[in-house]
């Protein structure tokens, strides 16, 4: 069994534990926040559900105690304010950027072999952003958006086809932005048949465009970021580097020569085991599909260049 830390107890982080401790694969969970109880409660009223729901792993919460989070096989960022409707990730950078900065430097101070799972916000450049800072081996740090655009696209299609999403595969790759990510419609498919011969061209058209604009709708709605879908999203990465699955997932990774790309994290295929990311996927994208991963590929360099003009790198 293995030792996780979550930073930030806000509403993903919570959740993100609560889920890990559910999956029963961690022996120890540490939650931190910088919020003085916050974690601590959180944590308490978690470990008064163990007997309910029949867990074992122990959760733990701490004030800024980054001492209790040694010896950590995997720690999920989540650190920094959540988006505001009507804001978007790029409008985060400036903020976010400093905070995950002080974390990830707190973090692997006292579990200096963690993988770290990034999941705050813009995800691609704070992904990128940790791997520059801390020279970390690239298979170490891995950006968790995929996955989250890859549930929210099967949910969509599910809807469509009415049928359950657990029986239809589909990923996300790109950019996690709500104009950069690509849903792969062509290679999408309900127990082995693509759903391009099951729905019509303008019904898919539809699912791709809430699966694209799925976080903003769902912040407009509760007013705050998504918490459930993305704390699971997260906890799922987690039980596949911790119990060495080598399950494949859309994760934002450091490219080098990978899709035409270098210098950049960003969502594609890998296989996720006990080192982290072990292995990229190269799909055979056809031309509009390497067009619109160029465009994306553009966008979050982009948005990188902030780092590098505000003087955070």
């Amino acid at each position: 069994m293995s030792k996780v830390s979550v930073i930030g107890a806000g509403n993903v982080g919570a959740t993100c534990a609560n889920a890990i401790a559910n999956m029963q694969f961690a022996s120890e969970i540490i939650l931190l926040d910088i919020k003085e109880g916050l974690a601590e409660g959180k944590a308490k009223d978690m470990m008064q559900t163990a007997k309910l729901y029949r867990f074992f792993t122990q959760v733990k919460g701490v004030t800024n105690d980054y001492e209790a989070t040694a010896n950590s096989d995997v720690v999920v960022i989540t650190s920094g304010i959540p988006r505001k409707p009507g804001m978007t990730r790029e409008e985060l950078i400036g903020t976010n950027a400093n905070i995950v900065i002080n974390v990830v430097e707190n973090v692997l101070k006292y579990s200096p072999d963690a993988v770290l799972v990034i999941v705050s916000n813009p995800m691609d450049t704070m992904t990128y952003l940790t791997l520059k800072k801390t020279g970390l081996p690239k298979n170490r740090v891995i950006g968790m958006g995929g996955i989250l655009d890859g549930s929210r696209f099967t949910d969509y299609l599910s809807i469509a086809l009415g049928v359950p999403s657990s029986d239809i595969e589909g990923m996300v790759i790109g950019g996690h932005g709500d104009t950069t990510m690509i849903p792969l419609a062509r290679l999408a498919n309900y127990k082995g048949v693509p759903v391009t011969s099951l729905l019509s061209e303008d019904v898919l058209g539809k699912v791709i465009a809430d699966t694209m604009v799925g976080g903003a709708t769902l912040t407009k709605l509760l007013g705050t970021s998504a918490w459930y879908a993305p704390g699971a999203a997260a906890a799922v990465l987690v039980k596949s580097i911790v119990l060495d699955e080598k399950r494949a997932y859309a994760c934002c990774v450091s490219l080098e020569g990978e899709y035409g790309q270098n210098d950049l994290c960003i969502g594609v295929p890998v296989t996720i085991g006990k080192k982290g990311w072990e292995k990229i996927i190269e799909f055979d994208l056809n031309e509009e599909e390497k067009i619109l991963f160029k465009k994306s590929s553009d966008a979050v360099r982009s948005t990188n260049q902030v780092l590098y003009e505000s003087k955070v790198l």
